[in-house]
């Protein structure tokens, strides 16, 4: 009678892997369901902080032009300032014009105004970038706290904002002038904005123009090649119209006639046969390095003869609409410059795919960029000059801002030049080449390549998980379930000569075990039809291929 009973409590092998499984896969699904909400919380949180940075700059703006004004339209209003050398309250009564001389914000705080001001605010917003960078820069994963800190706690991230905003305003004079003074991450900035520049009219190029070798393609680069030309000859015709009055003009003949110079030296490169590079991408950039030249001639002093708008006294609906579109601007090239981590390598590489629980972009460099981009919008709002404050809705406007720009522009087009001939200067000789077989020189007769997992795992630990993907392809999860179980992915033609396959092997229970590794590297000179077999064992992950049998390639890895 006992035996009976136990026996009828028994549970099949078949039954307890099956729940097992099925307990595997909730987990799973589970476990991606958090990823995506997490992403989804990481790509809203850096529109909450491009609207927190353009806040920013319509503070520095009203600071600037009508906070000191303003301050004396408040009825019987106590305006309280720290005396920071005494520890003590200094009170200034504006009603009664009774000047109270503080080491922070001076008489009648003309030290919080205008330009010091503005250098205020830039370092408090400064201050406030770096904390998030330091404590967000090596965040990799989305389960790491470092994540829900540049994600969420906005209430606390709010205090820390407006604690540093206010504290920067009771930072003696002395302290924001050499802040101002040596604010040198706005030229790191500009280079990653070029940098940046140049990548997404790279990506741009390659995304209306594929394939080179389809005509629709072709035209459709033409075409755009032509529209791109055209505006930029425009644009130097405008320029020359406007901004040359007389031959007096010196410096704004030199500007134009050198950037006419840079748009043909661009051309002429993207047209050389060694160059691999299309009337598209050049047109863009000359139409690119056109505007910056025309922004450097508009930056020019209003009362110099040469420049077209003269200062008429008085604010019109055009300027206060260049001026919001000039703040737009600055917030636009911040956050542009911010997500494009990618470009600059410094946590992502190209070559190699995003795991599921990778964070989508990197939070410290989006953090230092804003750091950097806070400097930035300073200069601009002051016109890079410490002595005189801008004049009403005006920014970057000088010969400071002129040469600045100008010197972007030479920049830009070196930079783009520079990534042309890149390839061929880098080119080894002829002779240091190595050369390919008949099989390999002829890439367009590529047979298909394979790449193929097995499941060689005992039965409890049968469960194995397969993910590949590549820079351009995510091949999803597979479970391979039973032992000798199998998955294959195959590809041909020109695939091979750029294509790196990445892939997750996991397994165990709760997926505990796992190798992230190469499943696929192509290279220029690899042979075509290529079968990589790859076995997972319980102790470690092999390699079959035409050369080798079997080799022992990786060992798993436990969290």
């Amino acid at each position: 009678m006992n035996d009976q009973r136990v026996r009828s409590f028994q549970i099949s092998p078949g039954d307890l892997e099956a729940a097992q499984l099925d307990d595997l896969i909730r987990e799973i699904e589970q476990k991606s369901l958090f990823y995506h909400q997490e992403k989804k919380k990481s790509l809203r949180a850096r529109y909450i902080y491009g609207t927190i940075f353009l806040i920013i700059n319509l503070c520095a703006w009203f600071i600037r032009d009508y906070a000191q004004k303003a301050l004396t339209l408040l009825p019987r209003k106590v305006i309280i300032f720290w005396d920071l050398s005494y520890v003590n309250f200094d009170i200034f009564n504006v009603e009664s014009n009774v000047k109270a001389d503080v080491s922070s914000c001076g008489p009648e705080g003309s030290h919080c105004f205008h330009t010091l001001g503005v250098l205020r605010v830039s370092l408090g917003c400064f201050i406030f970038f770096l904390v998030m960078f330091l404590s967000t820069w090596n965040t990799m994963k989305l389960h790491q706290a470092q994540n829900t800190w540049h994600s969420d706690n906005w209430s606390f991230k709010f205090l820390l904002l407006v604690s540093v905003m206010v504290a920067s305003f009771f930072i003696p004079q002395l302290y924001i002038q050499i802040y101002g003074m040596h604010s040198y991450g706005f030229r790191i900035f500009l280079g990653l904005q070029l940098i940046s520049v140049i990548e997404f009219i790279t990506w741009w190029n390659n995304y209306w123009m594929p394939n080179n070798q389809n005509k629709q393609s072709c035209s459709f680069g033409l075409a755009m090649s032509v529209v791109f030309y055209i505006g930029s000859v425009c644009g130097i015709a405008v320029m020359y119209y406007f901004y040359v009055a007389s031959t007096a003009c010196a410096l704004n003949i030199f500007f134009i006639s050198l950037t006419v110079l840079l748009l043909i030296v661009m051309m002429v490169m993207s047209l050389h046969s060694k160059v691999k590079s299309s009337l598209m991408s050049s047109g863009i950039m000359a139409s690119y390095i056109v505007f910056l030249c025309w922004s450097a001639i508009r930056s020019e002093p209003s009362h110099t003869k040469c420049n077209a708008h003269t200062q008429n006294g008085h604010t019109d609906w055009i300027t206060v609409l260049s001026f919001l579109i000039a703040i737009g601007a600055i917030v636009m090239a911040t956050f542009s410059t911010g997500i494009d981590s990618e470009s600059f390598s410094f946590q992502f590489r190209k070559d190699e795919a995003k795991e599921e629980d990778d964070i989508p972009y990197s939070y410290g460099f989006f953090h230092l960029v804003f750091s950097l981009g806070a400097m930035y919008f300073a200069m601009l709002f002051i016109s890079w000059n410490l002595e005189h404050s801008a004049r009403k809705w005006s920014m970057d406007v000088g010969w400071t801002s002129t040469w600045v720009k100008i010197v972007n522009e030479w920049f830009a087009a070196g930079i783009y030049l520079w990534k042309l001939i890149a390839p061929i200067v880098r080119q080894p000789r002829v002779h240091e080449q190595p050369q390919p077989t008949t099989t390999e020189s002829s890439e367009a007769k590529c047979h298909k390549n394979t790449v193929a997992f097995q499941n060689n795992l005992t039965l409890s630990k049968s469960v194995l998980k397969v993910h590949c993907k590549s820079r351009d392809d995510d091949l999803g999860d597979h479970f391979l379930r039973f032992q000798d179980a199998a998955y294959n992915f195959s590809f041909h033609d020109h695939f091979i000569l750029y294509t790196r396959f990445k892939c997750i092997l996991s397994k165990g229970a709760n997926l505990e075990y796992h190798k992230t590794f190469l499943g696929y590297e192509a290279d220029k000179y690899r042979r075509c039809g290529a079968l990589y077999a790859w076995e997972a064992r319980d102790d470690a992950i092999y390699l079959s291929t035409k050369d080798e049998p079997i080799k022992l390639m990786y060992s798993w890895d436990k969290d």
